[in-house]
């Protein structure tokens, strides 16, 4: 039998490895200019919530050795107008992963004012915040009870370009590594360093827009304080973030969201 030569067994080799390599990955596009929550959402007034800079266009995680490289796109460039040193300031990304692990949640935490199908649960949360990782982690072991052993944040989360980015150990998140037969669920929030008591580091949204405040909601507590989510065939963002207002301002029907997975 003739044997292969050298360099092409080498080649076939390294192309079999990046194959594999490949194959734990996985990216989700979402469609641009739905920036606007349940479908009227505005932006707050002050200068630094520039137009686009809640608009998520895409999502990609990619198991690199040990960790998961996880990164969100936004239809603007970022900036740092609060000097936060991490090139970005105004965004919070919470990235919901359901592992190959067994159980999960339906309900998030406060100040989100979403929740999850049945059948669509999430079991780890990772966090890509401009705020330090100390701070992220201390909010949510004071006020996210059993579910803050879920919560993962990268050491260091980064903002270049377009793109907010952060790596996790594999091993925090649990699972078999491989990242494409996961669920996610992707929410755009803004980065709130002075959160109403029980809330975990989210900004409101009110009736009206104001400096520091979105507007197109509701003034009660029955609102998705959710600017985009990730969006698939079977997962419309106007049906998930669809909500209805008792009138005590209490959520008569809750804004319900859906894992993807490709």
């Amino acid at each position: 039998m003739k044997k292969p030569h050298p360099l092409r067994a080498i080649g076939l080799a390294t192309l079999l490895a990046f194959g594999a390599a490949a194959s734990h990955a996985v990216e989700f596009t979402d469609p641009r200019g739905d920036d606007k929550g349940p479908g009227n959402y505005t932006y707050p007034t002050d200068g630094a919530y520039k137009a686009g800079s809640f608009d998520l266009v895409k999502f990609s995680a990619v198991k690199s050795g040990n960790n998961v490289d996880f990164a969100v796109d936004v239809n603007s460039t970022l900036e740092d107008p609060w000097g936060m040193g991490v090139g970005f300031a105004v965004q919070m990304v919470f990235i919901f992963v359901k592992t190959g692990a067994p159980g999960g949640y339906t309900a998030t935490f406060p100040g989100l004012n979403v929740q999850f199908a049945p059948g669509h649960e999430w079991n780890k949360l990772v966090v890509l915040s401009p705020q330090k990782k100390a701070r992220v982690t201390g909010e949510a072991d004071a006020k996210l009870g059993a579910m803050a052993k879920d919560v993962v944040v990268p050491n260091l989360t980064r903002g270049r370009s377009r793109t907010i980015s952060g790596s996790v150990p594999l091993a925090e998140l649990g699972g078999d590594g491989n990242v494409d037969g996961w669920s996610y669920q992707v929410v755009m929030q803004s980065n709130e360093g002075f959160p109403a008591g029980t809330d975990f580091l989210t900004r409101k949204v009110n009736e009206y827009e104001g400096q520091h405040r979105w507007g197109g909601g509701n003034d009660g507590d029955c609102d998705p304080h959710v600017m985009d989510v990730l969006e698939g065939p079977d997962a419309k963002q106007s049906e998930m973030l669809a909500y209805e207002c008792a009138p005590d301002g209490k959520a008569k029907k809750m804004a319900t969201l859906k894992m993807l997975k490709k």
